[in-house]
This record gives C-alpha cells, sequence and structure tokens, in this order.
C-alpha cells in the first residue's frame, strides 16, 4: 500500500512539473498529503514488524508514527477545507465563517490523535479506553461535518452567480457541476471511512478485521486519485476560470466589507451591554 501511494505522489510530482506555470499553495499541499501518506505507511509496517518480532513496539518508531499520522490527518482536513472554500484557486482572502472553520476543525483534530494515540496504545480492558474511544469517532465526525460547510457555501455562491445574465454564466455553471461533483465526493468518502467502517467493525469476526483496514486504504486511494484529477493544475480547467482579476479583487473587497460589517455589529452590541 505504501508502494501505491509513493507512486501516487510521483505521479503527481511530474504532474506540478509538467503544469508549473498554472501551479497554487495548495498543490504544493496536497502533494504534502500524499507524501505524509506514504510515510505513515512505511513508520506503521516499521511498528508492527517490532510488534511481531519483539512483541512490544520500539517507542522511537512509535514516536515518529504518531508524529506522521497527526500531520496526515492536519493535511488531509486542511487540504479538503481549502478546496472546498477555493482559496488560492479563485480568491486569496477567507471569509470570517472560512477562518473559523479553519480554527475549529486543527485543534479538533489534534484532539482526535491524542485520542487515537492514547486508544492506541492502551488495551480494551482499561478504564479510560472506552471513554476516549467516544471521544475519537464524536471528534472525527465533527471534523468531517465542519469541512462540508465550506463547499455548501461555494455551491451556494456560485447557485447565486449563475443568477446573473452575462457571459460568464457558462463558466459559473461548469464551476458549479465540479463543487457538486467534490461534494458528492467528500460525503461518500466521510460515509465509507467513518459510518460503513464502524459497521464492519462490530459485524466481521476477528479473523476478517483485516478487511476493514483494505476497504479504508482503497477507499482513501479512490478519493485521492479522483479529487487530484478533478483539481489538476491544467489550464483548461474550469477551476481556475471562473474569476478573472477584477472580479476577484471584487469578490476579496466584499470578503473584507463583510467582516469589518460583522465586527462593527458586535462592538456596537457590546456597547450596548456595557451601557
Amino acid at each position: 500500500v505504501g508502494l501505491l501511494y509513493f507512486g501516487m505522489f510521483w505521479l503527481w510530482l511530474k504532474v506540478m512539473i509538467h503544469y508549473s506555470d498554472n501551479l497554487f499553495k495548495i498543490h504544493y499541499l496536497m502533494a504534502a498529503l500524499v507524501f505524509a501518506k506514504f510515510l505513515a505507511c512505511i513508520l506503521h509496517a516499521v511498528d508492527y514488524y517490532f510488534i511481531g518480532s519483539h512483541g512490544t513496539p520500539d517507542e522511537a518508531w512509535a514516536i515518529l508514527w504518531y508524529i506522521i499520522h497527526l500531520v496526515r490527518g492536519l493535511l488531509l482536513f486542511i487540504s479538503l477545507a481549502l478546496i472546498g472554500m477555493g482559496f488560492a484557486f479563485i480568491k486569496h482572502v477567507l471569509s470570517y465563517n472560512e477562518k473559523l472553520v479553519l480554527m475549529t476543525v486543527v485543534p479538533l483534530q489534534i484532539l482526535a490523535n491524542v485520542a487515537y494515540i492514547i486508544i492506541d496504545s492502551s488495551e480494551e480492558a482499561e478504564l479510560n479506553y472506552g471513554t476516549w474511544k467516544k471521544i475519537l469517532i464524536f471528534v472525527d465526525l465533527l471534523c468531517c461535518g465542519a469541512i462540508i460547510f465550506p463547499v455548501m457555501w461555494s455551491i451556494r455562491h456560485l447557485q447565486q452567480a449563475t443568477e446573473r445574465s452575462d457571459n460568464k454564466t457558462t463558466l459559473v455553471l461548469s464551476q458549479l457541476k465540479l463543487f457538486r461533483h467534490f461534494y458528492i465526493l467528500v460525503v461518500v468518502y466521510i460515509y465509507i471511512t467513518r459510518i460503513a467502517l464502524m459497521f464492519m467493525e462490530v459485524v466481521l469476526p476477528f479473523q476478517y478485521a483485516w478487511c476493514t483496514s483494505l476497504m479504508d486504504e482503497i477507499a482513501t486511494i479512490a478519493f485521492f486519485l479522483i479529487t487530484g484529477w478533478n483539481f489538476r493544475p491544467y489550464i483548461s480547467n474550469p477551476y481556475y476560470k471562473i474569476v478573472n482579476e477584477d472580479d476577484e479583487l471584487e469578490m476579496e473587497s466584499m470578503i473584507v466589507e463583510s467582516d469589518t460589517l460583522r465586527n462593527r455589529a458586535r462592538e456596537d452590541d457590546r456597547d450596548e451591554t456595557l451601557a
């Protein structure tokens, strides 16, 4: 499995080199995500090797595995959130709600990974195992729900843009179609890797527990391939043609103005409360 992720990383690097004139920062973030997933697979295999050979994991390799697992989780959710927001592709300023999503997802992912580390290093019979298991499931599902909102906001914004009768309607419709496909893709990925896998863990007997890991990796590889294909850096991709420079400046000014009005309203409410 690790070799598959390395092959995906190498293929993505070749795409980035070939379309170097159309690269955005998010493409480097996507490359880092695939490479982190490759390292996580290798380190996890080394960890299992020491467990099989010596009965206990090697602490140094286990710590490296936990660090890479944390980095991989952060990169995954940050990448999905930024793609859903259209950041770096069609705008360079995030709204207040989008910043709030990022500020929520990052600490929740850290908490989820702490819970995973505690669960992975403890036994099911221990007192705190069940509590941390519930925390992991709840926080992970909360993160998954949070990254869906930016995609829904982008879809709503594009639906409003299609109501304008100008020469960019066809282009906006292409963008809207792409975002709808991405929304469905994210929902299916979350359902398979979070809900369906939990059901499989309960239903399948112990000797078939490996099927859950296999299903998780298959879903992740398919998700990475489809997302990479839809948002690859080629110039004819409708993702890059939605707004021109004037529209981008207008969008950024609207975001800044909206945040300014929101902050001013908060200050007025605070003054009324103090009065």
